[in-house]
C-alpha cells in the first residue's frame, strides 16, 4: 500500500514538473493573451470597428524610421502614418533623445497607436549612439549560466520601455552549423540545437516577462548558409528531416513557452517547397503550412525586411508585400511602397486571392498584441536624463558579468595559467592590430610589462626587429585585435602574424588572447595557452588579464566547433588564485550613485587648496570597484594626477614595510613579540631601550617620545652645519637627501646614536606600564632589528619577499632610481632643511637622513599597490597562490592590543567610541585596521565587509602646515560615504 502511495505521489510530482516546464501543449498556444482578456477584447473591438477596411490594411505594415535623418524623412514618415494608418515603425540609426522625441511626435499624429520596434539583438546600442552595448549572441552562447541571459533580456526590456518601444527583433535562434556563414555566425548562440534553444528561451523570457515582445528569427533557419540574404537568396539543400530535427528544434521549444512573434527569412529551401523566386518569406508552404499549421504558432508573424535582395531582386515594391501577405505573414516589415502595396492587396481581395475575413483576423491579432504591449494607454516618453536612464550603473555591471562569464580558456599546456611566481617572470605583451590599449593598461596592474605592437601590415623586417626586442623576456602575452566577422577573408587574421606568434611559442611562454569572432580561433591551433574573448571592447580587455593572473575564473565554453582541436564545448576550468580583480560597484553590492559623492568631497578639498590632487580607491570582495584620480601634481596644474601617479605614503610605510616584515618573521618564529628588543639588538642593553618589549613598541606603549627632529642637529642659524652635507656627490658624501644635497656617509650612525640616547617618557604615577603615545622612534629601532635578523637591507628584503612576488613594481623606496620626477607627486617646499621642493625624495626629514629608507617613512607607491597589500592581509597573508604570512599572525597583529588605546601592533584601529575621532570613518567596524600618513594618505581594510579604502594625496604641498584636509575630515568622510554605498546597509 505504501509503495503505491509513493508511486502515485511520484507520478504527480513528475506531472507537475512537466506542466511547469511546458505549460501549454504544442499547437494550442495563445501567446497574445492579456491578463484581462475581456478588457483586451473590448479595446480590440473598439479600435477595429473605428477603422475602414482600407484603414485596417495599414496595421499590417511597419516601415523603417531613422532619428539621424533630416526633416524631409520625418515628413515622409509622418505622411505615411496619417494617410496610410501604419501599424508601426522599426527604428534604425540615431540617438536616444532624438528617437524619443520622434516617437512622441509620430504617436501623437497617429489615429491608431503605433508599434515601435527595433532590431536590437545586442541591445539598442546596435542602432543608437550613447548607449552601452550588450554582448553578441555567440558570446552569450559561451555562457553556462542562462540566468545571466535572462537578466540581459530583462534589462533590454527595461531600456525598450524607457524608449517607448514594444518589439525587439531578437533572439536569433538559428543553429549556426556552417562556420562559413557570412550573415549569422557571431549572431547565433552556437551550433548545438539544445543550447541554442535554452539560451534563446532565457533571452525571450527576459523580454516577454517584462512587457516587450520577443521575436525568434530567421525562420525556418538561416544557420546553414554560405550567402547573405541581404544581398542574394541563399539556398539551403538540407532535407526536410534535417531541418525538422535541427533548425526547427529551438522554435518548438520557444513556441511551447509562449513565443509571441517569429520573423521569416528570405531563403530558398527546395525540400520545403520554395523556389528561387518564391523564397520562404513568400512561401505558403513555409509560413502557413509549416509555421502555423504544423508547429501550431498563433503569435505574430513578421517578414524579414522586404528591401533585402533575398526577395526584392525578384519582385518590385508592393508586389513583394502582397506575396508575403498571401503566404500567411501578419506584418510586412520595411515595406518600401505602402500605398502601392495596399492597392495591390485590395485588388487581390476583389480577385478572391485573399478574403477580407483573413485580413481582418490578422488585423485583430496585431491589435491584440498592441493591447498586450500597453498601447491601449497613451504614455509619452520622458526625455529627462533619458541617456542616463537607459544606460545605468546596473546596466554596465550586468554587461561586465556577461562578458566575464563568457571568456573561454581553450588551451593551457601544463596548467601554466593562471600566472604564478611573478618574481621569476620577465613579461612583455604584443598587440596584433591597432587595438588593445585597455588590455595593455590592465596587464600593467599585475606586474612590469614592456608593450609592443605588431601592425597588420608588418614586414619581415618588423618581425625580425620584434624578435630581437623580445630576447630578454620569458613570458609574452599576445592580444589579437581588429578581428573581423568575415570568414571569406579569414576574419582579418594574417597568416604571417600567426606563423610569427607560433614560432615565439617554441622559445617563450606565450599566452594568446583572441579578441574577436570565435571561429577565428582555428588559426590558433597548436598554441600552448589560448583564451577566447569573443569581442574587443573595454570589458573584455579588462577581464582577460584578470583571468590570466588569477583574479577571475575562466567560465566559458566554445559554443561552436572552430577546428578539430577546438570542438564545441571546449572550455578548460581556470580557478582564481586570490589576486585583486577589477569590477563595477553594483556587481559587489555597492551603489555607484552614492560613491559619486566622493567626487564632490575631493573636488571641494582641491578647490579649497587642501591638496592639489588625490587618488581614491575602493575594493570590495577582492575587486577594485572605484578608482579615480583628481586634480594635479601641484597648484601650477602642469601635470594631472593619474592612477599611476606615485605618492609619498609617509607613515603608511610603518605598516607596508616594517610591520609586514615583523609579521613575516613572527610567522616563521624568527622573532617573538613578547621579547625585549635588546635580545635582537644587544647594543641597546646598555641603554634605556634594551628592555622595551617588541609588542609594546608596536602598540606605541613603550614610553618612547613621539619623535625627534634629528635634522635640527645638523643646522645652525638656518644653514647646514659644516661637514654634514655637500651640494654634490663626492668622496665621503654619497647619501642623497634631496636634489643637490648629499649627506656624509656616517650620518645614519649619528641618527642612530641620537635615537637610542633619547630619554623615555616618565612612567605615569603609580603605574608599572607606560601609557599610549604614538611614536616614530620605535620604527627606527625595528628597522635596525629587521636588517640584523634578515642580514639584508630592509628595502631589498621587501623587494624580494613581498613586492616582486606580488607584482608591485611601483611600491618602492627611492623611486627616482626607477622613475622620473614627472611620475611622482611633489611634497613640501622645504626651505628650512633641504632648501628645495621635495619631489621623489622622502618627505620625512629623519628618513631622508637615513638615505630615504626608513622604518617609519620612505615608501612611495600607487593606490593600486596599497590595495594589493591590503587584500593580501584580508586573505590572511595569502596572495596569488603564495603564502607570505601566517593567517594567525595576521589576525594577532591586526587586533586591538590593550585597553589603553585603539591600536594594534603597528596598525591603527577605529576608535571604540565614535565621537573620539581617529583615522577611520565613524561607520567602520571595530575589526577594521589601517593607517594614515602625514603627507595626506590613508589606507583601511575591513575584514567583516571585505572592504578596502585607499586615499592618497600630497596635502603638504607646498606647505606642511596646511592641515585643512584633516580638520575638514576629508579622508574620514569619504570612508563613511563608502559604507553608505553598501546596499545591504
Amino acid at each position: 500500500m505504501r509503495q503505491k502511495v509513493w508511486i502515485t505521489l511520484l507520478c504527480i510530482f513528475v506531472q507537475v514538473n512537466l506542466i511547469f516546464a511546458f505549460p501549454k501543449v504544442e499547437g494550442n498556444q495563445d501567446p497574445l493573451r492579456a491578463l484581462d482578456p475581456k478588457a483586451q477584447r473590448q479595446w480590440v473591438d473598439s479600435v477595429f470597428n473605428s477603422m475602414s477596411f482600407e484603414g485596417r490594411l495599414g496595421q499590417l505594415f511597419m516601415v523603417a524610421a531613422f532619428s539621424n535623418k533630416d526633416q524631409e524623412h520625418v515628413e515622409e514618415i509622418s505622411k505615411l502614418i496619417q494617410e496610410e494608418n501604419l501599424g508601426g515603425l522599426i527604428f534604425f540609426q540615431g540617438g536616444p533623445v532624438r528617437q524619443a522625441k520622434l516617437t512622441n511626435h509620430y504617436q501623437s499624429i497617429s489615429d491608431t497607436p503605433l508599434f515601435i520596434a527595433m532590431d536590437a539583438e545586442w541591445g539598442i546600442s546596435m542602432r543608437l549612439d550613447s548607449v552601452l552595448q550588450f554582448p553578441k549572441q555567440m558570446t552569450l552562447g559561451a555562457i553556462e549560466n542562462d540566468e545571466l541571459i535572462y537578466k540581459m533580456g530583462t534589462e533590454i526590456a527595461r531600456q525598450f520601455k524607457a524608449m517607448g518601444m514594444h518589439i525587439n527583433f531578437a533572439p536569433v535562434v538559428d543553429v549556426n552549423s556552417n562556420p562559413e556563414n557570412p550573415v549569422i555566425g557571431y549572431r547565433a548562440f552556437g551550433e548545438e540545437k539544445k543550447k541554442v534553444a535554452q539560451k534563446a528561451l532565457a533571452y525571450m523570457k527576459g523580454l516577454q516577462d517584462h512587457g516587450i515582445m520577443a521575436n525568434a528569427k530567421h525562420f525556418p533557419g538561416h544557420g546553414d548558409t554560405d550567402a547573405d540574404s541581404h544581398f542574394t537568396t541563399p539556398v539551403i539543400q538540407n532535407s526536410e528531416k534535417h531541418i525538422s530535427e535541427i533548425d526547427l528544434y529551438p522554435y518548438r521549444q520557444l513556441i511551447r513557452q509562449d513565443l509571441m512573434s517569429v520573423m521569416v527569412a528570405h531563403l530558398h529551401i527546395p525540400s520545403l517547397g520554395t523556389t528561387s523566386k518564391l523564397p520562404s518569406t513568400l512561401s505558403k508552404n513555409v509560413v502557413t503550412d509549416l509555421l502555423k499549421d504544423d508547429l501550431g504558432f498563433e503569435g505574430l508573424i513578421f517578414t524579414d525586411a522586404l528591401n533585402m535582395k533575398g526577395v526584392s531582386q525578384h519582385h518590385k515594391p508592393g508586389e513583394v508585400d502582397l506575396l508575403a501577405l498571401l503566404a500567411g505573414n501578419d506584418i510586412l516589415l520595411y515595406s518600401e511602397d505602402v500605398p502601392r502595396s495596399k492597392k495591390l492587396i485590395l485588388e487581390a481581395v476583389k480577385e478572391g486571392r485573399i478574403s477580407e475575413e483573413e485580413i481582418d483576423e490578422r488585423v485583430r491579432k496585431v491589435l491584440r498584441a498592441k493591447y498586450w504591449a500597453g498601447l491601449n494607454q497613451n504614455n509619452p516618453i520622458s526625455t529627462d536624463k533619458l541617456v542616463e536612464r537607459v544606460s545605468t550603473f546596473e546596466t554596465k555591471a550586468l554587461i561586465e558579468q556577461l562578458y566575464a562569464a563568457s571568456i573561454t580558456m581553450v588551451a593551457n599546456k601544463g596548467d601554466f595559467l593562471p600566472l604564478k611566481n611573478l618574481d621569476l617572470l620577465k613579461m612583455a605583451s604584443i598587440t596584433v592590430g591597432d587595438g588593445g590599449g585597455t588590455f595593455q593598461k590592465q596587464l600593467d596592474r599585475y606586474g612590469p610589462f614592456h608593450h609592443f605592437t605588431l601592425p597588420r601590415n608588418s614586414s619581415t623586417g618588423t618581425y625580425r626587429a620584434l624578435q630581437e626586442n623580445l630576447k630578454d623576456y620569458n613570458t609574452i602575452v599576445v592580444g589579437i585585435t581588429d578581428v573581423s566577422n568575415n570568414p571569406k577573408k579569414d576574419f582579418g587574421i594574417k597568416e604571417s602574424d600567426m606563423y610569427f606568434i607560433k614560432n615565439l611559442s617554441k622559445k617563450y611562454n606565450v599566452i594568446t588572447v583572441l579578441f574577436g569572432n570565435a571561429y577565428a580561433a582555428k588559426f590558433l591551433e597548436g598554441m600552448p595557452h589560448v583564451l577566447v574573448a569573443y569581442e574587443e571592447n573595454e570589458f573584455t580587455e579588462k577581464i582577460a588579464p584578470q583571468i590570466i593572473f588569477g583574479a577571475r575564473p575562466a567560465l566559458g565554453s566554445l559554443p561552436a566547433s572552430v577546428s578539430p582541436d577546438f570542438p564545441a564545448g571546449t572550455g578548460l576550468e581556470l580557478e582564481p588564485i586570490g589576486r585583486l580583480g577589477y569590477s563595477q560597484p553594483e556587481t559587489q553590492g555597492m551603489d555607484s550613485r552614492v560613491l559619486l559623492q566622493i567626487d564632490e568631497k575631493v573636488e571641494r578639498a582641491i578647490a579649497k587648496k587642501s591638496t592639489p590632487g588625490a587618488i581614491v580607491l575602493v575594493a570590495k570582495n577582492g575587486k577594485v570597484v572605484f578608482e579615480k584620480a583628481y586634480g594635479h601634481h601641484d597648484y601650477s596644474q602642469s601635470r594631472q594626477v593619474t592612477p599611476k601617479t606615485l605618492y609619498d605614503i609617509a607613515s603608511i610605510t610603518k605598516v607596508m614595510a616594517t610591520t609586514q616584515i615583523l609579521m613575516f618573521l613572527e610567522s616563521r618564529e624568527l622573532i617573538d613579540m613578547g621579547d625585549p628588543i635588546g635580545k635582537y639588538l644587544p647594543e641597546l642593553n646598555k641603554t634605556n631601550k634594551g628592555k622595551l618589549l617588541l609588542k609594546d613598541i608596536m602598540a606605541h606603549e613603550a614610553g618612547l617620545v613621539s619623535w625627534i627632529p634629528h635634522y635640527t642637529q645638523t643646522l645652525e642659524s638656518g644653514h647646514w652645519k659644516k661637514g654634514y652635507y655637500s651640494d654634490q656627490e663626492k668622496r665621503g658624501y654619497s647619501i642623497q637627501v634631496a636634489k643637490d644635497m648629499y649627506a656624509m656617509n656616517t650620518l645614519p650612525d649619528s641618527v642612530w646614536k641620537w635615537t637610542i640616547e633619547s630619554e623615555l617618557r616618565p612612567l605615569p604615577y603609580g603605574k608599572k606600564k607606560y601609557d599610549y603615545k604614538y611614536s616614530d622612534l620605535g620604527m627606527y629601532m625595528l628597522r635596525r632589528l629587521i636588517e640584523k635578523v634578515v642580514n639584508q637591507p630592509m628595502n631589498e628584503f621587501l623587494e624580494q619577499n613581498f613586492f616582486e612576488p606580488l607584482g608591485l613594481y611601483t611600491l618602492t623606496y627611492l623611486p627616482l632610481e626607477k622613475y622620473g620626477p614627472e611620475d611622482i607627486a611633489p611634497t613640501e617646499n622645504d626651505q628650512i632643511f633641504r632648501k628645495s621642493t621635495i619631489q621623489g625624495y622622502v618627505h620625512d626629514p629623519g628618513a631622508a637622513m637615513l638615505g630615504g629608507v626608513g622604518g617609519h617613512a620612505g615608501l612611495f607607491g600607487t593606490a593600486n599597490d596599497l590595495a594589493v597589500m591590503m587584500q593580501m592581509m584580508l586573505q590572511g597573508g595569502n596572495y596569488g597562490g603564495v603564502n607570505l604570512l601566517d593567517a594567525k599572525t595576521v589576525k594577532e597583529f591586526t587586533q586591538r592590543q590593550s585597553d589603553q588605546s585603539r591600536r594594534a601592533w603597528g596598525w591603527d584601529k577605529p576608535e571604540p567610541e565614535p565621537d573620539k575621532g581617529g583615522g577611520a570613518g565613524k561607520l567602520s567596524p571595530k575589526s577594521s585596521f589601517g593607517h594614515t600618513g602625514f603627507t595626506g594618505t590613508a589606507v583601511w581594510a575591513d575584514p567583516k565587509n571585505e572592504l578596502i579604502y585607499v586615499f592618497l594625496s600630497n596635502r603638504v604641498h607646498p606647505d606642511a602646515s596646511n592641515n585643512s584636509l584633516l580638520t575638514d575630515d576629508v579622508r574620514t568622510d569619504i570612508h563613511d560615504i563608502i559604507y553608505r554605498s553598501l546596499k545591504e546597509q
